[in-house]
């Protein structure tokens, strides 16, 4: 009897949702889906302003050039002309899809046994906490500057969203492999500065668009990585116990039983 309560127990304090899944009793973690889900809690970074100097200067860089009547307007437009000059024809569309691309390799290898800084759910949740940032900060920026595109089609070329996302998407992957191997973040901020090449040649975007779409892409991520363990420590219930001491009497045995749910 003593051993079916101790062993009941046991089990209750493993039987837990899905979602909410934590260490076992015995301080070992479980490798079952629902460890996936939930995971470890996540350390808190702390803020340091020197990893945000390359997406500040970046951002700055572009807003400077927007207002710029000078040097900075000026490579704008001829950077225009050559690529025009050059590749006056030029159509391809392949920059629309590869700016997903260093997201997508963090799924890749994963699946592939390689893993990464996160498992799969609190990566998945950082690359969408990055995506809002991204997306909520270039949309009042391109409505606030109203930037004429050098194609004339449209006035929301300030910065560009495809670069942001690439970028965004390449820092994703620099942050969860830069501990595995930190060229396969070099490749993706590869694919995203072909990204931003394939815009200026597409003629969608100024050249001082791409650089400050490089900034926004960059700092959306870093912040969702900085604010991303506050984030999920609001939704991860805490752990509770609920101890009941009762009498306890078996197998000519008397004394007091502590039980618990953990």
């Amino acid at each position: 009897m003593q051993k079916f309560i101790l062993t009941f127990f046991t089990i209750l304090a493993f039987k837990v949702s899905a979602f909410s899944q934590r260490d076992s009793l015995i301080g070992q973690k479980t490798d079952s889906l629902s460890n996936w889900y939930a995971g470890q809690e996540i350390p808190k970074q702390k803020f340091k302003p020197a990893t945000f100097i390359a997406p500040a200067v970046l951002i700055g860089y572009g807003f400077a050039a927007v207002y710029d009547k000078g040097a900075l307007k000026q490579l704008d437009l001829s950077t225009k002309a050559e690529l025009q000059e050059d590749h006056p024809l030029f159509a391809a569309h392949v920059d629309d899809y590869i700016q997903f691309a260093p997201a997508a390799a963090v799924y890749a290898l994963n699946l592939s046994g390689i893993k990464g800084k996160h498992n799969l759910f609190d990566a998945s949740m950082l690359y969408a906490t990055s995506a809002a940032i991204m997306g909520v900060s270039t949309h009042f920026v391109k409505q606030g500057v109203g930037r004429e595109r050098p194609n004339n089609n449209g006035e929301n070329s300030f910065p560009s969203g495809h670069t942001a996302s690439a970028f965004m998407a390449a820092e994703f992957l620099h942050q969860e492999y830069k501990d595995v191997n930190p060229w396969i973040g070099y490749a993706g901020y590869f694919v995203a500065t072909a990204t931003g090449a394939l815009r200026m040649y597409n003629n969608k975007h100024w050249f001082s668009d791409v650089v400050a779409g490089a900034g926004f892409g960059i700092a959306s991520t870093k912040i969702s990585y900085l604010i991303y363990p506050y984030i999920k420590s609001l939704f991860t219930p805490k752990q509770q116990s609920n101890f009941t001491l009762m009498p306890f009497y078996g197998q000519g045995t008397k004394g007091l039983m502590l039980s618990g749910r953990f």
